[in-house]
């Protein structure tokens, strides 16, 4: 499952493309997923910046997280530009009645599901032993393909988080 995900990531984007990663609070059924990647395709095969076409990608992963991306080897991604992104996934939070931006809702892989927990009951879920230090753990801060590939879905003990656990 995990290694799937590189598959479906653009071969010609180059390793330092931005990404942007919303995490839902919620799993999309399918036919939400088919709707909200053809909506990120329409979005981004006409992503523009100052007037210069974004080299732009989007998709679901694991029916629960948007990533988007751009590869800024052609045309760089302008505050204007990163706006109108906002604004699409704004859009699909309203259309879909979800929240695609709480921070505090922390995403594990566990028994091949995606599992939210939030950030105030880490310590009460490694006592209980639900999670431990090689849970799989969605880090949504990364901030380049390369990093996408390499450090997004990684054992807690390697996260930020590595000082929660006891």
């Amino acid at each position: 499952m995990i290694a799937e995900y590189k598959k479906l990531l653009p071969d010609n984007f180059h390793a330092d493309s931005r990404v942007w990663i919303y995490q839902c609070e919620r799993a999309f059924n399918e036919i939400e997923t088919t709707q909200i990647n053809e909506l990120l395709h329409e979005f981004t095969a006409n992503w523009t910046s100052h007037g210069a076409k974004v080299k732009g990608f989007g998709q679901v992963f694991f029916n629960q997280f948007i990533v988007l991306m751009a590869d800024e080897t052609a045309s760089e991604v302008s505050g204007c530009s990163t706006d109108s992104s906002v604004r699409v996934i704004k859009n699909i939070e309203e259309n879909y009645q979800v929240s695609l931006f709480n921070r505090q809702l922390l995403g594990f892989l566990i028994n091949e599901k995606v599992e939210l927990i939030p950030l105030q009951e880490i310590q009460k879920s490694l006592e209980s032993e639900f999670i431990n230090a090689e849970t799989l753990y969605f880090n949504n801060i990364v901030l380049h393909k390369k990093e996408l590939e390499e450090n997004w879905i990684i054992p807690l003990k390697n996260s930020w988080l590595k000082n929660k656990i006891t």
